[in-house]
């Protein structure tokens, strides 16, 4: 049985473009059972949706990134809720606000990213989010976004979503656990100078943890500088169980099934 999941994983991007049934066959032969595709603009949304529909294992999100925040135009968010609607779609993402490459203006990034968590209310899914040096606009908003989903009593707001490759403090690791999110654990917990990540990793609860791999990007050690693929999930886990003093299938089963509990998409194939 397959035990592992990748929750974030960018199998839509051109550098899989050459090898992808490679990539797959690999990932499956290691142990990956779910492998889930988000997108950054509608576009790459729609190649994950093609994507899904091809592979069992794989599955999408669907969403505008805030560095692509200026691709959105009056008919972005018809076309995004009807991308939803596909039976292989499990999340609204790859969403949020980014102040570090500020590729687009913020007003705009924040603008697009409320409209994104109204689709996501309004279509009963998760979402992915991505924060970089955005903390405090990030979590004040979905802060009073899972507020409004608990006063009208929408079963989302006891699964709003994950923080994908999450690189904040542990204060601020808890408070969105308290809210129902989950933390997306990525290849950087591996690397040799990651101690402060790892100490913080170690004390968080492991029913709040999601494994990614955010492929290409993020390769874990011992494959650091070289293109990130899923079959390499399992050095995520194992450094986590190591960390966790845990043993391997434990961490593996239990990241498994919290994916499952987010994305609604069954433990195993």
């Amino acid at each position: 049985m397959r035990q592992l999941t990748d929750t974030h994983c960018h199998l839509n991007l051109n550098k899989f473009q050459e090898d992808l049934p490679e990539v797959i066959a690999r990932a499956e032969a290691g142990g990956v059972a779910r492998i889930m595709v988000p997108g950054i603009d509608l576009p790459s949304s729609l190649r994950a949706i093609e994507l899904a529909e091809r592979y069992p294992i794989v599955y999408a999100a669907v969403g505008v990134h805030p560095s692509d925040a200026a691709t959105w135009n009056g008919r972005s968010g018809k076309e995004l809720r009807e991308l939803a609607q596909h039976r292989k779609v499990v999340a609204i993402g790859e969403i949020g606000l980014d102040y570090y490459h500020d590729y687009a203006p913020r007003d705009l990034q924040r603008a697009i990213f409320l409209e994104q968590l109204e689709i996501a209310a309004d279509s009963g899914l998760p979402v992915s989010i991505h924060n970089r040096q955005s903390t405090g606009d990030v979590t004040s908003i979905l802060r009073n976004w899972r507020a409004e989903l608990a006063n009208k009593g929408v079963n989302l707001a006891e699964r709003p979503g994950v923080l994908h490759s999450f690189e904040g403090t542990f204060e601020e690791a808890m408070q969105m656990v308290e809210l129902g999110f989950f933390l997306g654990i990525s290849g950087p917990v591996t690397f040799r100078n990651a101690a402060e990540r790892q100490q913080l990793i170690a004390r968080l609860p492991l029913r709040a943890l999601l494994v990614e791999t955010d492929a290409p990007y993020l390769t874990p050690h011992p494959y650091r500088g070289q293109r990130n693929e899923p079959m390499y999930t399992h050095f995520i886990v194992e450094k986590i169980a190591a960390l966790h003093q845990l043993e391997y299938p434990v961490v593996a089963q239990e990241t498994l099934a919290n994916a499952a509990r987010l994305f609604a998409w069954g433990a195993e194939i």
